[in-house]
């Protein structure tokens, strides 16, 4: 080959296939792979097409953590003549030489590869860090299609408590885990793990349902000021639901509280945020003056005085929308001696409205 790009690469085997992987400056990967004609039918491509929406998150990740951002390798087929030298020393380490008129397609990565060459438009010198490719000899566009599906059917979304738990960039995520470690209750039955529980569990709560309410509440950036409040705001829940010091003293049990109560619900969970954002915006008042009256308040699921069209169905069923999350925070601050906002006024409109008709 008179002229190839010429790639340092390691050779290895899968499914009785080579393939190589070489180290590529960022800055040549617009010039590697083209992009593909969006025209084009799904039948007659190999990926999906570009979600525009993805790339400006991508990019800025990259673009806001210049010193510990990191990426998995890109994964690529070479449609054309190529030829892979061994070194003298090992084999499997040598020079991947490929024609330039040979065409290269993506396999997996196509946001990734477009949010890079986004964030050198930003930022030039990221152009010259490199990303790991994956080069695999192409055979056709069932096998690229194959390809793709097989690098992707099997990928497990991480879940978003786990995501959460391992996120230290995010300051309502790490005061999220200072709130759950500070609160007893929240520590004892919170799973770090799981976005959903199973009716056995041996926990209550999920990260991601407490990182939710937390946002419910600051709707901003977290300082170490907020999170003396999250934590100040949830020992109080805490201490005022009285099914959970029932539970803690051992006489009720999970089952029970699961079955029975809503006080363990996502949905008074998220509404208990929103009450705390009342708070977080009125410091002057002293919220345990009103959160003591939790107590007081009846969190049966039959009660449907007070949760029906709320939290709950007519049907019995739980609710899970905004809506509901307002309306049960409403009902909550009723109880319990709050004014309403605006908006939850309306929803109350809305709700006695519909239970005329």
């Amino acid at each position: 080959m008179n002229f190839a790009y010429r790639f340092p690469a390691v050779r290895g085997i899968q499914s009785n296939r080579e393939y190589y992987i070489s180290m590529v400056p960022m800055k040549l990967l617009s010039k590697l792979f083209p992009e593909e004609e969006e025209t084009l039918q799904p039948e007659y491509r190999a990926q999906r097409k570009i979600n525009e929406l993805r790339i400006p998150e991508i990019r800025d990740y990259i673009v806001n953590n210049r010193d510990s951002y990191v990426f998995s390798a890109l994964s690529a087929s070479i449609d054309g003549e190529f030829e892979y030298k061994p070194s003298d020393v090992n084999k499997d380490v040598g020079i991947l030489e490929v024609n330039m008129e040979a065409t290269f397609l993506i396999n997996d990565g196509q946001h990734r590869k477009a949010a890079i060459e986004e964030a050198i438009k930003e930022d030039p010198t990221i152009g010259d860090e490199t990303i790991s490719i994956v080069f695999f000899k192409d055979e056709g566009l069932l096998k690229s299609q194959q390809m793709f599906t097989d690098l992707n059917k099997h990928a497990v979304k991480t879940s978003n408590s786990l995501s959460t738990l391992y996120d230290s960039r995010d300051a309502l995520a790490v005061a999220t885990k200072k709130v759950i470690e500070s609160v007893p209750f929240l520590k004892k039955y919170t799973d770090k793990e799981r976005d959903n529980l199973g009716k056995n569990s041996l926990n209550l709560f999920t990260l991601t349902s407490i990182y939710r309410a937390n946002s419910k509440i600051l709707h901003s950036d977290c300082t170490e000021e907020d999170t003396r409040f999250l934590i100040s705001f949830w020992n109080d829940i805490a201490d005022n639901i009285p099914e959970w010091t029932e539970l803690q003293k051992k006489l009720l049990t999970k089952k029970d509280l699961r079955e029975n109560y809503i006080t363990t619900l996502a949905i008074t969970m998220y509404a208990f945020g929103r009450l705390g954002r009342y708070f977080y915006d009125n410091r002057s008042i002293d919220m345990n003056d009103y959160l003591c009256k939790l107590r007081d308040i009846d969190w049966l699921r039959s009660n449907q005085e007070n949760w029906q069209g709320r939290a709950i169905q007519n049907d019995g069923k739980i609710k899970n929308n905004e809506e509901a999350v307002i309306l049960t925070c409403s009902k909550i601050k009723q109880l319990i001696g709050i004014p309403l906002s605006k908006e939850e006024k309306a929803k109350e409109q809305q709700l006695i409205e519909k239970n005329k008709s």
